[in-house]
């Protein structure tokens, strides 16, 4: 079951697992200012993390970050659940659009939850990245 969280620390470990430990990306930047300022949501296995997001509201534009599913969970549906969730909570804060920045290998993942690609792709830490947005 995917619900909102005060339980930060829950959700870093497990951020830690996967973009850290597992994809490389920097400790140093994986927590942020923004991460005090947003909704998280969490889902657990038996008391275990399993996934987690943040939503980030910046006026009527919903961001969507941080979004990650331990790899023994991926290709189950865990990952579209964690997003249609994201997106839900969003629009219940009153966001009139969703925005999120995914990696390139992913842009097919949230073009079929109603993403679609806006601006030109960069790179974050090196992995190439591509601006998606979905209107509420």
């Amino acid at each position: 079951m995917i619900e909102t969280t005060d339980d930060r620390q829950a959700c870093y470990a497990l951020r830690h697992e996967v973009f850290v430990i597992e994809q490389g990306y920097t400790a140093e930047g994986e927590i942020d200012a923004l991460d005090a300022l947003s909704h998280h949501l969490l889902a657990c296995d038996d008391g275990t993390p399993i996934a987690t997001a943040r939503v980030y509201l910046d006026g009527v534009t919903a961001k969507i970050g941080r979004v990650c599913v331990v790899s023994a969970r991926r290709g189950g549906g865990l990952g579209a659940q964690m997003i249609t969730a994201a997106v839900a909570l969003a629009s219940r804060q009153g966001a009139a659009k969703a925005v999120l920045g995914a990696q390139a290998h992913a842009t097919g993942f949230y073009a079929k939850l109603g993403f679609v690609p806006f601006g030109s792709p960069y790179e974050d830490e090196g992995e190439p990245h591509q601006m998606m947005e979905r209107v509420l």
